[in-house]
């Protein structure tokens, strides 16, 4: 498909359901639907960084897989939450050593949310991508914040977790992923710090997610993720999660490609 617009691709936050941007990026690759821009938080701003760069949706698929989130060594007593997040820049140095946001081959936009001035900071160009990734991933409670120069950050979905808006202006239409349903709960389920947490910041963030729904010209909402868990460890799950973005945007493609116009040959 040879298209002429300019479009935008969102990504919202969701943890390990994320794993589902990327079987939506395997779907736009096969339809050869490229967006000109990208933004991303939280879990989404891994794997906007990730595609930008040049890795494939399988590959980042992979690298999901790779990361071993509660590992013993990446607890803390010393910092304000149960996880040291700097202890995950060695999985994005790997890939993204020093490189910056303005490196990348796509323009992305990754927001964080400044826990000292309650104020959104989306990053510049000059910002490590390393960086930027972390600050923007940083889930409350359960990470610890992410300090950049004397800036201390947490998790960008506390302010917006889906942003249309970073890039709205700049594209002709756009293409939001939110992976971040809510799901159905009962009261025995809150039996853990963890439990309450992510419920709490599900509650949060559904209101942003809904209006940020609007703003899309397709909106791609796999319902199925409430079946999964925002800290997902199973292997076996996070592909069924990979094939769960893939199915939705494929379906979904079938109403929607009419907002393509097509480029004369």
């Amino acid at each position: 498909m040879n298209i002429e617009q300019k479009i935008g691709l969102v990504l919202s936050g969701g943890g390990y359901k994320g794993i589902a941007h990327a079987g939506v990026l395997q779907f736009l690759d096969e339809q050869n639907i490229r967006p000109n821009y990208i933004a991303g938080t939280s879990a989404g701003s891994i794997v906007s960084s990730l595609y930008a760069a040049g890795i494939k949706p399988q590959e980042i698929l992979t690298f999901f897989k790779s990361v071993n989130l509660f590992n013993w060594q990446h607890f803390t007593l010393k910092k304000a939450g149960l996880i040291d997040v700097n202890t995950f820049d060695k999985y994005l140095n790997k890939v993204f050593g020093d490189k910056t946001i303005g490196e990348l081959n796509i323009p992305v936009y990754i927001n964080a949310t400044n826990i000292v001035t309650g104020e959104q900071q989306i990053f510049k160009k000059k910002t490590r991508i390393v960086d930027a990734v972390l600050a923007s991933s940083a889930f409350p409670g359960v990470f610890s914040p992410y300090q950049i120069g004397d800036k201390i950050y947490s998790d960008g979905g506390i302010l917006n977790n889906f942003p249309i808006d970073v890039i709205k202006k700049k594209c002709d239409l756009i293409i939001g992923v939110n992976v971040n349903p809510l799901q159905q709960v009962q009261a025995e389920n809150f039996t853990s710090i963890r439990a309450v947490t992510v419920r709490a910041y599900e509650l949060m963030t559904t209101m942003q997610n809904a209006k940020g729904g609007q703003l899309c010209d397709w909106l791609i909402e796999p319902k199925e993720l409430t079946l999964y868990s925002t800290f997902e460890r199973s292997r076996k799950k996070m592909d069924e999660i990979y094939e769960l973005g893939y199915n939705t945007a494929k379906e979904s493609f079938k109403e929607n490609q009419d907002i393509f116009k097509k480029a004369t040959p």
